[in-house]
């Protein structure tokens, strides 16, 4: 049986609640668990995924990670998270697609001891968030919570700072038979959402693609899905699947087009075509509508061009996310 010893400290649940207050709790069924544990599990991951498995040895409990195709397209996204058992650690993934992660992960144990897990049944994935206070234009850094210093009053559960950005909340893994709002308390003034404005609102809007559905498999590059800004790749750790690639897109500096939100001042009556062109310029495809937000795979320069996009009969305008780094200005140098 798989033990949860919890990972935030009372100082870290304090910072944690100031930003985040009052909360909205959703259960993200959509999401599974992946046990992987094992003597070599450590050398095992960091073959297949591109962010470095070494960040969690001392640093946060949890990060964001992508596992590729030889051709270095996405496979899957996940979330990777440091458990108390030694040589453990669950991978969070899209529920579609769990099956046949556990099968590529097996594909890649060769001999090596590795245990490989479904804990879909066991534990349940819950997001924390705030949707009527959260600032789009914020990202405020914050502690990652320490493993040493338990928070004692939530020992049925563990709780995470979202490793993407932290206007994403935070993320609880709790036993099934687990009554996650009782055991949450006072303390996160959890309430129930009374708009419109759920999860995946929250993800679009900021621009966050997550599971099969936004990023279909074969099909989107790490980089397109903004997994460098996501803090979801590693540069400097050695070879993994698709890394080649990888590497030589981000060291030419050329990612033409990216995940980006989309806002509508008209929703759509209907749901729109996949690609989207505007006066014949051909500017990405369509992922996905929740409400008045969307999240479409554009080309950057060519959208923003644009002050609005047309999509079916509704209307829509997008914008680089506030939480994408400021891109350097680049000075033209004169030869001699």
């Amino acid at each position: 049986m798989l033990k949860l010893k919890p990972i935030i400290s009372h100082l870290s649940l304090k910072r944690l609640l100031s930003t985040l207050s009052p909360n909205v709790l959703e259960p993200l069924n959509n999401r599974s668990l992946i046990r992987v544990a094992g003597p070599d599990v450590s050398n095992f991951l960091q073959g297949l995924i591109t962010n470095d498995i070494e960040h969690l040895s001392s640093g946060p409990g949890c990060m964001y990670t992508m596992f590729l195709n030889s051709a270095g397209r996405i496979l899957y996204d996940a979330i990777v998270y440091r458990n108390s058992e030694n040589n453990t650690y669950l991978v969070e993934c899209d529920t579609k697609s769990a099956d046949i992660l556990q099968k590529h992960l097996k594909l890649y144990r060769v001999r090596r001891k590795i245990d490989i897990t479904s804990l879909s049944d066991e534990l349940k994935i819950y997001a924390l968030f705030d949707t009527k206070n959260f600032d789009l234009n914020s990202n405020q850094k914050l502690a990652n919570p320490p493993l040493e210093t338990p928070f004692k009053a939530h020992k049925e559960l563990l709780i995470y700072r979202d490793p993407r950005i932290t206007n994403l909340g935070l993320r609880i893994i709790a036993k099934s038979d687990v009554n996650v709002p009782e055991q949450l308390g006072d303390n996160f003034n959890v309430t129930q959402n009374s708009s419109s404005k759920n999860y995946r609102w929250l993800r679009y809007s900021l621009g966050v693609g997550e599971g099969v559905e936004d990023l279909p498999p074969g099909e989107c590059f790490p980089l397109e899905c903004n997994c460098d800004y996501l803090h979801g790749v590693s540069f400097h750790k050695g070879c993994y699947v698709g890394q080649e690639l990888t590497a030589r897109v981000h060291h030419t500096g050329v990612v033409r087009k990216r995940l980006m939100p989309l806002h509508f001042s008209k929703i759509p009556t209907k749901y729109p075509d996949e690609k989207i062109v505007q006066e014949n310029v051909s500017l990405g495809k369509l992922r996905g509508i929740e409400g008045d937000v969307g999240l479409a795979s554009l080309r950057i320069a060519k959208t923003l061009a644009f002050k609005e996009l047309k999509l079916g009969d509704g209307v829509a305008v997008t914008s680089r996310p506030s939480w994408w780094p400021q891109e350097a200005p680049k000075e033209k140098i004169k030869c001699a």
